[in-house]
C-alpha cells in the first residue's frame, strides 16, 4: 500500500457560531464543539484512507477559552499518526471575531478514528509520509499519547481490580465522598 503525506489529510472547516449554539451562560455550549471537532476529525482521516471511519476515542480536550455567539470557528486537522487501521487526528480550534480581527486559540485535542469497510470490518490504512519537522513531532507525540492511553487503562483496571471494598472506602475516604449501602 502506498503511503500518502500529511499534507493530503489537512483539512479545515470554519462555521459561524449562531444563537442556538448558545448555553445557559450565553457562550457556545460544548457538545456544539466536540460535534464539530468529531467531523473535522472524520474529514481528515476519511481522505488520508479513502474509507469509512469512526471515532474510537477523543483526548486532551480541554476548553481554554469561551467562545461566543457570533464567531468564526475554524478547525484544522490532520492526521498525525497512523497504525494498521487507525490513525491519531491533530485537531486546533480557533475562534475569530469578525468585527474587530481578535483571534484565540480555544482548544486543541486528538482524535483517534479507525477506518472500516461496508460490512463493519476494520482495514488497513496506508502509511503516513512525513515531509516536515514538526510533521515527525507530531508524529512522536501522538504515537506516545497512544502509548500513555493503554498505559492509563491497565493502571484504571488494574490499580483497584484486586482491593476489597474496605481498602477502596479507605481511598475514598482520603476525598469528598462517602460510600452509603
Amino acid at each position: 500500500m502506498q503511503g500518502k503525506p500529511v499534507k493530503s489529510s489537512q483539512t479545515t472547516i470554519t462555521e459561524l457560531m449562531i444563537p442556538s449554539y448558545a448555553n445557559f451562560g450565553g457562550k457556545v455550549h460544548g457538545g456544539i464543539l466536540l460535534g464539530l471537532m468529531d467531523k473535522v476529525a472524520y474529514v481528515a482521516a476519511s481522505k488520508h484512507c479513502g474509507a469509512y471511519c469512526v471515532t474510537v476515542s477523543v483526548d486532551g480536550v480541554e476548553f481554554k477559552e469561551p467562545v461566543e455567539v457570533g464567531d468564526l470557528i475554524s478547525l484544522a486537522a490532520s492526521v498525525n499518526y497512523v497504525g494498521n487501521s487507525s490513525m491519531i487526528v491533530g485537531i486546533r480550534v480557533t475562534s475569530l471575531k469578525p468585527k474587530t480581527g481578535e483571534e484565540k486559540h480555544t482548544n486543541s485535542c486528538y482524535f483517534t478514528m479507525v477506518a472500516k469497510d461496508e460490512a463493519g470490518n476494520l482495514v488497513d490504512v496506508p502509511p503516513l509520509i512525513l515531509e516536515e519537522k514538526i510533521e515527525v513531532r507530531r508524529f512522536c507525540d501522538a504515537k506516545k499519547l497512544r502509548e500513555l492511553r493503554f498505559k492509563i487503562g491497565d493502571i484504571l483496571h488494574n490499580e483497584t481490580k484486586g482491593l476489597t471494598l474496605e481498602e477502596m472506602s479507605v481511598m475514598i475516604a482520603e476525598n469528598r465522598c462517602e460510600v452509603k449501602f
